[in-house]
């Protein structure tokens, strides 16, 4: 009988583990809220989008809490942002950046978020004062070549060509292994008239992805001209 009970207990065991790991089960609900939103990435990365929103849910229905009890903290209103800015509730990123900045004016892992909802929104004039805000606060700050990258999205969609490249080429300094940005880093040297850079540059997205057409078809015709 002793026997059997060990084994009894042995199984329960098991099965509350299995459980603690299920997404949306005791798993998502014994973790806090940063933690939701870095599984949440995990998920999505692995194109696991239900199970994702799971853990998103998790994290906001939890920073919610903390700002009912009075107990926010800036991690609270940064996950907040962060996880509707993955949910693509733009507008709601918009609020709740708003509510953490009154608070804690220097927190900018939510100054970069709120740049990056307002361009989402069609924004650009808000967008950019963020994004600005946030490489002039944080040169060397963790999102900087993504705010740069922004920048120059910015001033490409306003035809601003030279300051676009500005920005690209100082978000790929950052992070050069992005085909997307070297493409359109080329695009604008392109409108600009820098033939060879552009060359260069749609070379260097094909180098990071052969299988980029537009960057080939783009390349073929400037070698051909």
């Amino acid at each position: 009988m002793r026997r059997l009970s060990g084994i009894v207990v042995y199984f329960l065991l098991i099965t509350f583990h299995a459980t603690a790991q299920t997404p949306g089960g005791a798993g998502a609900q014994s973790l806090n809220a940063m933690q939701n939103y870095r599984r949440g990435r995990e998920f999505e990365a692995q194109n696991r989008t239900s199970e994702a929103n799971v853990h998103y849910n998790e994290a906001v229905r939890i920073c919610l809490d903390e700002v009912s009890r009075n107990a926010a903290t800036r991690d609270t209103y940064t996950v907040m942002t962060w996880t509707l800015q993955r949910q693509r509730k733009y507008t709601d990123v918009v609020t709740w950046g708003e509510r953490g900045l009154r608070i804690y004016s220097d927190e900018y892992r939510i100054v970069e978020t709120m740049g990056e909802a307002f361009f989402y929104l069609g924004n650009y004039e808000r967008s950019l004062f963020y994004m600005q805000r946030y490489t002039n606060a944080l040169p060397q700050g963790e999102r900087v070549s993504t705010a740069f990258f922004f920048i120059g999205e910015i001033h490409r969609l306003a035809q601003k060509y030279h300051h676009a490249d500005i920005a690209y080429t100082t978000a790929l300094r950052f992070e050069p292994g992005i085909a997307l940005w070297w493409y359109r880093l080329a695009t604008v040297r392109e409108q600009i008239g820098d033939r060879r850079p552009a060359i260069d540059a749609y070379q260097q997205s094909l180098r990071l992805n052969p299988n980029y057409g537009e960057a080939r078809e783009a390349l073929a015709r400037l070698q051909n001209n």
